[in-house]
């Protein structure tokens, strides 16, 4: 591989507006890749996945570098030094490069290798907490799996096409796809390809969904003609997804305390043909309380640390802060306890997060169910969803029912 000059200096203003701006990773590279019209897909490619894998590996190189944070230009063309060198890619005569230990970097490599939180590039506490929940043999092999690049998973929209037609459309577009055989709606892409220019996209027949997101819809049971509430909606993937299983028939209403990500799942719907939706913006306890008692169906994807997720968004290690966790966890409990109530007696309700600790999943289910208004619901099943068993992203889901009193 040659390194080109105007890729490289891409990468490393990307680098410097991550590490030292706070700036979130995808959107920096989404704004990288629009840098010059010339760029073609291999190009597009070289910048998105070398800026990822110096965030995704940003101690471990940091430290072979022996640079510390806050890190200067110089700074960030050391680790970049330090990635060409152990990718075995051949240094142009550029003065970033000059004196470069290739050889102690591979044995710095070797040697930091030995150690996890080195190895995988994770903060101590992060390592530490992992370890204390759940246990050294599933943490190692989980964090290694969260440090893959993820696939890309299509949801075939079955209000408009089926998974053979999509398939057969994307071919015609070059795009070779796969089917997962556990995933009814899923096709994975076989390379990656920049599927949203795509005319199907434009046309609703398919949405880029992990593979694990797609387990939630269903295993809430929903059917055609229910009620069906979803309260941390988002940008709404598994609401749209609720939708095409309900054949657009019944109501969803889709809640969020962000306008902004309300105004995305708007346009989405839109293209996916979805019109059974409502859209309401959480603004005050009001919202909640004209729907106690009314859901046939109630979806809580939970805010939490996404511990589940970090081969989607590597720069969350450096960004999460234990305090979060442990005030999220509050979130958590507030979240089921307030919003459950608008299940109505005999309903079903789905806790959800994209986490993998026990503390943020079974145990605020356990927490929930033994609470006043929590002895109201029975626990029905659930699944812990890890990247290292699945290859997909690491989930969590709960299925609760709340009793029917009046028999």
């Amino acid at each position: 591989m040659r390194l080109h000059r105007n890729l490289c200096f891409a990468v490393i203003d990307g680098l410097h507006k991550i590490f030292n701006e706070d700036a979130y990773a995808d959107k920096v590279v989404q704004e990288l890749l629009k840098r010059d019209k010339r760029w073609g897909s291999r190009d597009r490619g070289f910048v998105a996945e070398t800026t990822y894998e110096i965030v995704r590996y940003k101690r471990l190189y940091a430290e072979i570098a022996e640079v510390k944070e806050p890190f200067d230009r110089d700074n960030i063309w050391r680790m970049f030094a330090v990635w060409a060198t152990l990718k075995g890619i051949k240094f142009p005569a550029w003065k970033y490069f000059e004196n470069t230990p290739t050889r102690k970097i591979k044995g710095r490599f070797d040697e930091l290798s030995k150690i996890r939180k080195f190895k995988e590039s994770i903060p101590d506490w992060m390592d530490e907490m992992g370890v204390s929940e759940l246990g050294e043999s599933i943490w190692s092999k989980e964090i290694a799996m969260q440090n893959e690049q993820a696939d890309v998973i299509l949801r075939t929209n079955t209000l408009k096409t089926n998974k053979k037609d999509l398939q057969l459309r994307l071919q015609s577009e070059s795009i070779e796809t796969e089917f997962l055989d556990e995933y009814p709606s899923a096709l994975k892409l076989k390379e990656r390809a920049n599927v949203f220019q795509t005319e199907i996209f434009k046309e609703g027949w398919f949405e880029v969904q992990d593979a694990s997101s797609q387990l939630v819809a269903p295993f809430l049971d929903v059917q055609p003609g229910m009620k069906v509430v979803d309260v941390c909606a988002g940008a709404g993937g598994k609401t749209l997804h609720m939708a095409s299983l309900m054949e657009n028939k019944g109501q969803i209403i889709a809640m969020d305390i962000y306008v902004s990500k309300l105004k995305k799942l708007k346009i989405r719907a839109k293209r996916n043909g979805v019109f059974n939706l409502e859209l309401k913006e959480i603004d005050s306890t009001k919202p909640i309380k004209k729907l106690h008692d009314k859901a046939d169906r109630l979806l809580i994807d939970a805010p939490c640390s996404g511990l589940g997720v970090l081969r989607r968004n590597p720069d969350a290690k450096w960004k999460l802060q234990p305090e979060f966790i442990e005030n999220i966890k509050k979130t958590q409990q507030e979240i089921l306890q307030s919003y459950s109530k608008m299940l109505k007696p005999g309903g079903k309700m789905v806790y959800a997060t994209c986490s993998i600790l026990p503390s943020e999943n079974r145990a605020q289910v356990d927490l929930f169910l033994t609470s006043e208004f929590g002895k109201e619901f029975s626990f029905i099943k659930d699944k812990s969803i890890f990247a290292h068993q699945s290859g997909f992203d690491g989930f969590y889901m709960a299925l609760m029912e709340r009793k029917n009193t009046s028999n």
